[in-house]
């Protein structure tokens, strides 16, 4: 890792610059792949299914029978670990829900706005080297709980044109019906377009590479919503001499073994404790299954000591992470005062990996800075506002004249119009 010493604020932008993607080259990739699946609709989704994952396949919808089978090779420990964290992230998400908002702005006019859920959803659940399908129940949950109407879940097949397991059996513990084996930009163009066999969607959630991440934003210029923009995995700690160094490498290597782009931070107020990290990394990785991945990501990555608290949550706010995890003594300043994170894990006893998994909040999370102005996923995520007004005999007259005056100002003839005949009628 890159040891960093009190560096200075003009310095701060190229210090914590991401990984660079460069995405010049895949955006004609994703474009031709998207023309050709509004063009021919599962023909296409087959054909770049066979180029990308290697597999031919006569039919890509998920049956019951591989359900079933699936569900047999799911251990009863990981079942249970997956109930766990299913009425957990139940429970939280629950809560979010809110009540209409109702109010009498001038006595006669009364406004409110009620929530409706997004009616139909499309979730992209990666498969390869680790197939996420604890992002099934962080993106299914909500959805249910909003009372999306239409539920689509694309995730690729492997060689054998298989799903993992766990997908599959997460997937119906969550009540998903509608599972396709296709992945990549022909699963979001898919769900974009709706073909025979998919269904189109209104707005799509979920991560992937940087293939996918392309795709969603080129989705949105066929009138799809996404969750938001995607980047590579990251991490930054915050952390002083009354943590454990243990802990805290073991949280930087944990999101290091996401993908040699990941990005992983301390930031210290503590010399000696970040040669304590340092160490504490060298010996941790050495026995990860993922250790090739996790050292590239480790070597591109920072341990940055500053001088105090204040000049660390600076530099904090103008980065913000992905995932922030607070192990100081003064634990309160920075919660009370951190205005750029996605999600923020407090005390030594809170691994990251908490929030990846079992702990109930969302991991599907801003990255690339996009903290700074979206949220992570949540129960709204998968809502809209909807407001409405009444306005009674009285209400018109109260209001009315003001329209009039604003519309006529604004030169628009028509709105003053629709008021004014309501108010000579009242006469």
């Amino acid at each position: 890792m890159n040891k960093i010493f009190n560096p200075q604020p003009n310095t701060w932008a190229a210090i914590l610059e991401r990984p660079t993607q460069t995405v010049d080259d895949i955006e004609e990739t994703v474009s031709q792949i998207f023309s050709e699946v509004q063009k021919n609709g599962d023909i296409a989704i087959k054909k770049y299914t066979s180029f990308f994952d290697n597999v031919q396949l006569d039919d890509f919808v998920i049956s019951q029978a591989e359900i079933d089978a699936a569900a047999k090779n799911v251990s009863a420990k990981l079942k249970d670990a997956i109930a766990l964290a299913k009425a957990n992230i139940t429970s939280f998400h629950k809560v979010q829900k809110t009540d209409t908002v109702s109010v009498e702005t001038t006595q006669g006019v009364h406004c409110w706005q009620e929530k409706r859920a997004i009616q139909k959803v499309g979730l992209y659940i990666p498969g390869g080297t680790a197939p996420l399908f604890s992002t099934i129940l962080m993106l299914a949950i909500p959805a249910k709980l909003a009372g999306c109407e239409e539920i689509v879940l694309c995730t690729p097949p492997n060689k054998e044109g298989k799903v993992n397991p766990a997908i599959l059996y997460t997937a119906q513990l969550c009540g998903i019906t509608k599972i396709y084996k296709v992945g990549g930009i022909q699963a979001v163009a898919g769900m974009t377009f709706g073909t025979e066999t998919i269904s189109k969607v209104y707005k799509i959630f979920g991560p992937g590479n940087q293939f996918v991440t392309v795709a969603k934003q080129l989705a949105t210029k066929y009138g799809v919503a996404i969750d938001m923009p995607a980047g590579p995995s990251e991490l930054l700690v915050v952390a002083d001499e009354s943590a454990n160094a243990s802990f805290v490498a073991s949280d930087l290597l944990s999101q290091a073994e996401h993908g040699t782009d990941s990005q992983v931070i301390l930031v210290t107020t503590s010399k000696n404790f970040l040669m304590e990290v340092e160490t504490a990394i060298e010996t941790q990785l050495e026995d990860l299954p993922r250790k090739e991945i996790a050292t590239k990501a480790i070597d591109n990555s920072k341990l940055i000591y500053v001088e105090n608290n204040q000049i660390a949550l600076d530099l904090i706010n103008e980065y913000g992470p992905e995932h922030f995890i607070v192990c100081v003594k003064d634990e309160d300043f920075y919660t009370t005062n951190i205005q750029n994170a996605g999600s923020v894990f407090v005390g030594n006893y809170t691994p990251e990996s908490a929030g990846d998994y079992a702990s109930g909040t969302n991991h599907t999370l801003p990255t690339n800075g996009y903290a700074k102005n979206y949220s992570g996923v949540n129960l709204a995520s998968f809502q809209k506002s909807v407001t409405f007004q009444k306005i009674t005999q009285q209400g018109i007259q109260n209001i009315g004249n003001a329209i009039e005056l604003m519309a006529e100002a604004e030169g628009l003839q028509a709105h003053k119009n629709a008021v004014t005949l309501r108010l000579e009628s009242l006469k």
